[in-house]
């Protein structure tokens, strides 16, 4: 696939995630809309994707907020026509007390950016594509949201509703233009899986993990999980009798 020119519209891109992938897609000429909060971060990490041979235009607002996402966009196509694809990966991992005790404005405040910021997103940019005929959506999502897991109530759940919502979107679209990517990773070394004491499983350095990302989204894939061993054994869970994943689940730890 050739990214050179490639119109991208990424959100979350200020750091994890997002940020190596605004900087790997940089490399490859391809022309980036860079979507998050901190409008500090976001001026930085443009200059990082220039001088990486890219083009990048910030952009700075909250997925959960419908009206700035969708001018964002419209800023974009704009300046550069249109948008090819669009990395919805904007996401909080509600790693705190509130959110384990199911605290109620603790809990929406991870459905809203995880979930519902990337139905923002889609709502931005889908109209486009389709009236283009051609585009392409990619959804960060999670092995998290195979089944439940222990202290992960609230990420768990927006992750599973947000790979229901794109396998939906996919369904919706498939004979019009627009392909649609769901790609579920395991523990990569981000900002979101700081500060954790408990061993992650197969985790992985963000610089391993970015050309699965890529590699996912130029084969154009239904689905991409990652490492294969750590979404082998989520995906057998998937398949377990209750009494036994209960078994093996409830003694996880990687959320401490």
């Amino acid at each position: 696939m050739d990214w050179h020119g490639k119109r991208v519209f990424l959100t979350g891109a200020s750091s994890g995630i997002g940020e190596g992938l605004a900087v790997a897609l940089a490399k490859k000429g391809a022309v980036i809309g860079l979507l998050a909060r901190r409008r500090d971060m976001l001026d930085k990490l443009r200059l990082r994707c220039e001088k990486a041979g890219g083009t990048a235009r910030v952009f700075a607002c909250d997925v959960t907020d419908a009206d700035a996402v969708a001018a964002a966009a419209e800023d974009f196509v704009h300046e550069f026509e249109h948008i090819d694809i669009l990395i919805a990966n904007a996401g909080i991992g509600g790693n705190n007390a509130e959110t384990r005790d199911l605290q109620p404005l603790a809990v929406k405040k991870v459905i809203d950016i995880n979930l519902l910021g990337a139905v923002n997103s889609v709502h931005a940019v889908l109209p486009g594509m389709l009236k283009r005929g051609n585009g392409h959506i990619v959804a960060i999502s999670s092995l998290a949201g195979f089944r439940g897991l222990p202290k992960s109530a609230a990420y768990s759940a927006s992750k599973a509703g947000m790979t229901a919502l794109f396998e939906s979107v996919r369904l919706d679209v498939k004979h019009q233009g627009v392909d649609v990517t769901i790609i579920q990773p395991g523990f990569i070394k981000t900002p979101l899986t700081s500060g954790r004491e408990a061993r992650m499983p197969y985790l992985m350095e963000l610089d391993d993990a970015i050309p699965h990302f890529i590699k996912a989204i130029e084969k154009r894939k239904r689905f991409a999980a990652f490492p294969w061993q750590l979404a082998t054994v989520v995906r057998a869970g998937k398949f377990m009798p209750s009494w036994l994943y209960d078994r093996i689940a409830g003694k996880a730890r990687y959320r401490e």
